[in-house]
């Protein structure tokens, strides 16, 4: 590789798309962390808790998903009313599947231009932070729909609800 070789563009949104398909796959849900305060996110304000939302991402939760390398866009419904999302792909925190809480923390990235992102030093460890196990409204703490209600099918059945673990992988 020679030096004048061109910088890469951002691994962000190459491992969403397959951390999605990976969850999906093994038959659970998809969820997305995002920070609701970043530019250009477009969620519904009442979700947000502590500017941070957790949207259920999977294929019988949201119409029109679309992932591409800036924005994940898609349609789902919010206390019965359909919402159109839009999460730019630098502004999502983490991906895990809801019934196990396994997925990955992806780390800050250094600019926004999605370039080319240094190695961490040595010791430098990345810091993950508690993901509610269940979304909800930040005003009235009701469960955001998912559609796992009447507005959606109801294929997960009744069963207690596990909390969300994230695990560094390295």
């Amino acid at each position: 590789m020679t030096e004048s070789a061109a910088p890469m563009t951002s691994h962000r949104p190459y491992l969403l798309r397959a951390l999605y398909e990976w969850i999906a796959d093994n038959d659970m849900t998809p969820h997305l962390l995002v920070d609701a305060t970043r530019p250009g996110v477009l969620v519904p304000a009442h979700a947000v808790n502590e500017g941070r939302i957790v949207l259920n991402v999977a294929q019988r939760a949201v119409s029109g998903l679309q992932m591409d390398n800036e924005l994940i866009r898609f349609s789902a419904r919010f206390g019965g009313v359909s919402q159109s999302i839009s999460v730019p792909v630098g502004a999502v925190l983490a991906i895990y599947a809801r019934e196990t809480g396994q997925g990955m923390a992806l780390p800050e990235e250094a600019d926004d231009g999605g370039s080319h992102h240094a190695l961490p030093d040595e010791g430098a460890r990345p810091s993950l932070s508690a993901v509610p196990s269940e979304p909800g409204d930040a005003s009235t703490g009701e469960p955001v729909d998912d559609g796992d209600g009447p507005d959606g099918p109801d294929d997960a059945g009744p069963g207690p609800r596990r909390g969300a673990h994230l695990r560094v992988v390295k």
